[in-house]
């Protein structure tokens, strides 16, 4: 593995912590703070919102500049926000530290992609892009349960301190390991923006966000499933969310394998297919502990192994505009976050039971098909069109 993927993946294993360690110790932030589940929940759309607003802005303001500088800039907001979060003491407080940690992490992942794709070797981008998002998936392997088992026992803040010294690591790695890059955009922010003037890529958008909001309907709520459905104890929660992120480990590398050898976006459909059914089993067997923790590799392994499709399919519809449409996309991906999260906790503060944001999260997933097979309709007829043009 060459270092500079490693780089890329350590920045993205603290992203994944900080990101994910929240669903974990929700009920923990939420007893400390005195605040509701349902409330401690904005915490998760607060960070969400974040990636949302700066994933366009850092990009485009960045642009300029070398990619390898802009990444090394990013982790070190990234690395001053995520400490500011474990210093918060009230709901306000952390809710604007969360906002302000997630505004570096679109533009660092879709920098990070396009960057991944072009170190690799040709026809294994999908799989350089794995290697970044791996990060992610050993987050929620190591970090998560870490962050959740001392949030459980110890302090919640203890979980945003770790994420602290993994942004100094990242830091670090960058520094010496990333080669030097050309600017993040050639075209200069004006033109990048002009892919927004096309159809192809906002339905990218439209499908990330619905379709991965699907997984983060779930996981948002994972912790009291786990507790108050299937009757864990709390000190077990931990160990079940090392079985989630063993599960996105698996699905990361299978799903860019597929993405390489078929088209990317016939990949997400399959993929989202998969979800919707292991989505509505979940609510069928989540009392039973034994299928719990089975469903629960399942659903995670299907979540990651769309990370690298969908990253590709928007990457190859933002031609000339790559590094934009991809932290767009990761825009994308946390408009899912905080859609899924807040819409699944709708039934479930209507007294409708944790279960119901499985439902939530496969009617989610199911528009995400219905989008993705647009996209390939799409494509189809641009290709019918260009062929009777040529």
């Amino acid at each position: 593995m060459k270092k500079s993927l490693l780089a890329l993946a350590i920045g993205g294993f603290g992203i994944g912590m900080t990101e994910f360690v929240i669903m974990g110790i929700l009920p923990d932030v939420a007893l400390a703070l005195d605040i509701s589940i349902p409330q401690a929940g904005h915490f998760i759309s607060a960070y969400a919102l974040g990636v949302v607003v700066g994933a366009p802005i850092l990009t485009g303001l960045g642009g300029k500049y070398p990619a390898h500088k802009v990444l090394l800039l990013l982790m070190l907001w990234f690395t001053i926000f995520n400490t500011a979060s474990a210093l918060a003491n009230d709901y306000w407080t952390l809710l604007v530290a969360r906002f302000l940690s997630g505004l570096q992490h679109g533009a660092f992942f879709g920098i990070g992609a396009v960057v991944a794709g072009t170190l690799a070797k040709k026809g294994k981008e999908a799989q350089a892009i794995a290697v970044m998002f791996s990060g992610l998936t050993f987050a929620n392997v190591l970090g998560v349960p870490l962050g959740t088992y001392l949030g459980h026992n110890f302090s919640w803040k203890l979980a945003f301190l770790i994420v602290g010294v993994i942004g100094v690591l990242a830091m670090l790695s960058i520094y010496f390991w990333m080669p030097e890059l050309p600017k993040a955009s050639k075209r200069g922010i004006l033109k990048d923006f002009g892919l927004l003037k096309r159809t192809e890529p906002w339905l990218v958008i439209i499908l990330t966000t619905i379709g991965t909001g699907g997984f983060f309907a779930w996981y948002s709520y994972i912790a009291p499933l786990i507790t108050d459905v299937a009757g864990f104890q709390e000190n077990h929660v931990g160990y079940i969310l090392v079985l989630a992120g063993v599960g996105m480990t698996v699905g990361n590398v299978i799903g860019a394998k597929v993405a390489d050898r078929v088209s990317p976006i016939k990949a997400v459909i399959f993929f989202l297919i998969l979800m919707v059914i292991a989505l509505v089993v979940n609510t069928m067997v989540a009392e039973n502990k034994t299928a719990l923790l089975i469903m629960t590799f399942i659903i995670g392994a299907l979540a990651f192994s769309l990370a690298s499709p969908i990253q590709m399919t928007m990457i190859r519809s933002a031609k000339g505009s790559e590094m934009l449409g991809s932290s767009l996309n990761q825009s994308a991906f946390n408009m899912g976050n905080a859609s899924g999260a807040y819409l699944a906790g709708l039934p479930i503060a209507m007294g409708y039971g944790f279960t119901s944001a499985d439902l939530v999260g496969a009617a989610m997933a199911a528009i995400g098909i219905i989008v993705a097979v647009s996209i390939v309709r799409l494509r189809k007829q641009k290709k019918n069109l260009a062929t009777e043009m040529g």
